[in-house]
């Protein structure tokens, strides 16, 4: 599960649903979350919604970074309001290989979400810098790792911007045994 805080002021909270196999939302409609309105985001085929990290987006909507794991792929799911009712936008961020694991979204000085992930068939963490707000055009970077699947590292990440308007990463060196940022 992620949560986070919506523009109205109450939790959103995304999560996998065993049952279902699906990502779901659910955006409470007070401030304790006695109610909430609940959706499914993505139910394509199954096994979707791993890893999920939930943010606000630029618009004042959710945004979700989830592991897609029939197509072993990282995707994204903008909101198209701020209870994630009706149609999300859901994009394939990366299916290059086996990746998407333990994804982190934030939103970065530029307005636009950034993603720090595991591509577990390297053994490399990752981040994509979405260069829109839906996050249909993107560039990835590998950023420990040497995208030969000896290493593993980029295990439970973890992003938020600096002080300095920059991204910052804590994950695990699975080889070290260490935290690293």
């Amino acid at each position: 599960t992620s949560i986070t805080i919506g523009a109205d002021g109450n939790p959103v909270i995304s999560y996998y649903d065993t049952t279902n196999k699906d990502l779901k939302v659910a955006a409470c409609t007070n401030a304790t979350c006695t109610a909430s309105i609940i959706t499914a985001v993505d139910t394509t085929g199954g096994f979707v919604g791993y890893d999920t990290s939930i943010t606000i987006g630029a618009d004042g909507n959710p945004i979700i970074s989830y592991h897609d794991n029939n197509a072993g792929a990282l995707k994204v799911a903008a909101c198209i309001n701020a209870f994630c009712a009706g149609a999300s936008i859901i994009t394939t961020v990366d299916n290059t290989g086996f990746v998407g694991w333990y994804s982190s979204i934030t939103i970065g000085v530029d307005g636009n979400p950034i993603i720090s992930y595991y591509d577990s068939t390297n053994k490399d963490l990752k981040v994509a810098a979405c260069t829109n707000a839906t996050c249909t055009t993107k560039t990835i970077t590998t950023l420990d790792g040497a995208n030969d699947g000896a290493n593993d590292v980029g295990l439970y990440t973890s992003i938020t911007i600096g002080v300095d308007g920059n991204p910052i990463i804590s994950y695990h060196d699975n080889n070290a045994g260490a935290l690293k940022v």
